[in-house]
């Protein structure tokens, strides 16, 4: 797949999580002091949307059930060797631009 644009930066204040529809699917978009990550939206748990949960950080938590994501690596923080995908992302201006494929 290629990059497609999911968002503007200044729909991702510094702290902040947000989901977007990229081609059909939720991405969850991060911003940890200025700098954007992309994971899956979907809690491995019961499929929660993380881009709902609380930012603290680094660490992403799921509304649903408290789950904790790293969202840098997307990695489970109570169990690291599970985790939510991550997506390459390039910023082109003042546009996200990621890559879901």
């Amino acid at each position: 797949m290629a990059f497609l644009r999911a968002a503007r930066k200044d729909e991702i204040p510094v702290g902040a999580i947000r989901e977007f529809q990229i081609d059909g699917k939720t991405v969850a978009l991060a911003n940890v002091d200025g700098t954007i990550y992309a994971i899956d939206n979907l809690c491995l748990h019961h499929g929660g949307p993380l881009g709902q949960g609380a930012l603290a950080g680094k660490v992403v938590t799921c509304p649903w059930h408290g789950w904790a994501y790293d969202v840098t690596t997307g990695k489970v923080a109570q169990n690291p060797a599970v985790g939510v995908n991550c997506y390459k992302l390039e910023i082109r201006g003042d546009d996200i631009f990621v890559d879901c494929g």
